[in-house]
């Protein structure tokens, strides 16, 4: 019950965070997409020196 609710709140705070807060929500979905990037580059980089 708990989980359910916290899932449907997260959701909607999400939805109004990006209906009032468009420039806002869209700087952090930019800066974890980077982050997740910046994730991935590295974990190849890993790979390539591993196996080089």
């Amino acid at each position: 019950m708990v989980k359910k609710f916290l899932t449907w709140g997260g959701i909607a705070f999400l939805i109004f965070f990006i209906a009032f807060k468009p420039n806002s929500a869209a700087d952090v979905f930019k800066s974890l997409g980077g982050g997740i990037v910046d994730i991935a580059q590295g974990f190849g980089e890993f790979v390539t020196n591993l196996v080089a």
